[in-house]
């Protein structure tokens, strides 16, 4: 047997998108869909969407993302969270894939501001975490409000140089209830992804 030394890691993928995403491209049952509305929820309702770049500049036409995230109040559908309401069917999580030009979107609302473990208040923020090909770890970070202003005092987004905050903040679009943000998975602009 011939050596030819050590080789790159492989996965299995691109399995993602195909065996996990609410496309209707595939004939199964959905059990996630990319909204996390449910017909209870109080709150703004909001759309956020973007395009997920590679290192290259060439959107990624087949990532799977996922969404976490507070209610309007800033409570967790989880039940760790003592402060959640009972009677809420609210659940904060939601998961899409990319379309064939790197397009994602997701419908909900825009969630309270959370005590971090210190109990000091956080910036409302959507945690995000993305799953893809040649990934053999999927990678965490988040989504803030460009028009929040509780950002500037927020410790997480503190925590991120000044000159790359941009990459978490999704922009308003003038006059709609649509936050824009686009995910660069390396390179120039890469978005800040964070160890968990």
């Amino acid at each position: 047997m011939q050596d030819n030394g050590i080789t790159p890691s492989q996965t299995v993928g691109p399995f993602f998108k195909y065996g996990l995403t609410p496309t209707g491209e595939y004939a199964w049952n959905d059990a996630f869909t990319n909204s996390t509305l449910t017909p209870d929820v109080t709150g703004d309702r909001v759309r956020i969407e973007g395009r997920v770049f590679d290192g290259d500049g060439v959107v990624v036409p087949d990532v799977m993302l996922e969404i976490w995230q507070a209610d309007a109040q800033g409570r967790f559908a989880d039940p760790q969270d003592k402060r959640a309401l009972p009677n809420a069917s609210f659940r904060g999580f939601a998961r899409c894939g990319t379309d064939k030009d790197g397009n994602y979107s997701f419908d909900t609302i825009k969630p309270g501001a959370v005590p971090d473990p210190d109990g000091k208040l956080q910036a409302p923020h959507i945690v995000l975490a993305v799953f893809g090909r040649g990934m053999l770890r999927h990678l965490y970070t988040r989504i803030y409000f460009s028009d929040e202003a509780g950002n500037a005092a927020d410790p997480v987004l503190g925590l991120v140089p000044a000159d790359r905050r941009a990459t978490l903040i999704a922009a308003r679009e003038a006059g709609k209830a649509v936050y824009r943000l686009d995910l660069r998975l390396q390179g120039d602009d890469e978005t800040v992804f964070f160890d968990m």
